[in-house]
């Protein structure tokens, strides 16, 4: 698809760290914006355990060339174990947002 972006989804523990990630991703231009959404409550299964917390849900936009890449920064970056890492393409994408997002972000390997 010509004019798709990726919306990539990531929960983190505390909003310093969804800042700095947040920080880090749209200064080294992996990333052309990342929403940081506050207080959602997180369910799911841990070694062998039901658990619940409070995390900052991160949508992060960019290329579909800069995924790996994204994910490797995110694994790098973030504390837990097992981050998540879940992508949508989109099916599309208005114009001036694409090209305003391709501006701001940049293939990197």
């Amino acid at each position: 698809m010509k004019n798709s972006l990726c919306l990539c989804l990531s929960t983190i523990n505390k909003l310093p760290l969804a800042k700095k990630i947040a920080r880090h991703l749209i200064r080294k231009k992996i990333a052309a914006c990342v929403n940081i959404v506050p207080k959602v409550i997180s369910i799911y299964e841990w070694d062998d355990e039901i658990c619940e917390d409070t995390e900052f849900l991160l949508l992060i936009k960019t290329l579909p060339a800069n995924v790996k890449k994204l994910q490797r920064e995110i694994k790098n970056l973030h504390p837990y174990e097992v981050p998540e890492f879940v992508v949508f393409k989109s099916a599309e994408v208005a114009p001036a947002y694409f090209n305003w997002a391709k501006k701001n972000t940049r293939f990197s390997r």
